[in-house]
């Protein structure tokens, strides 16, 4: 009997490969915002600019705690 396709190894970085689309998709879209908001008024970019990094923090706050799940189970 031949197999078409085996899964071998831990489950798990399937798991975290679907988790990690979730923060990828939030990255684009604060530096999309970010973008767009230099763009409407470029004066304003240096307070922008602290919102987008906080914001790119707690996200990838969340793709590490995905992460550390993955690699804890």
């Amino acid at each position: 009997m031949s197999y078409l396709a085996e899964v071998t190894g831990n489950v798990s970085v399937i798991g975290y490969g679907i988790a990690a689309l979730g923060p990828g998709i939030g990255v684009g879209l604060v530096f999309a915002a970010y973008i767009q908001a230099t763009a409407r008024q470029p004066e304003s970019a240096s307070l922008t600019r602290v919102y987008m990094f906080m914001g790119f923090a707690v996200i990838e706050a969340l793709a590490l705690l995905g992460l550390v799940v993955a690699f804890a189970l």
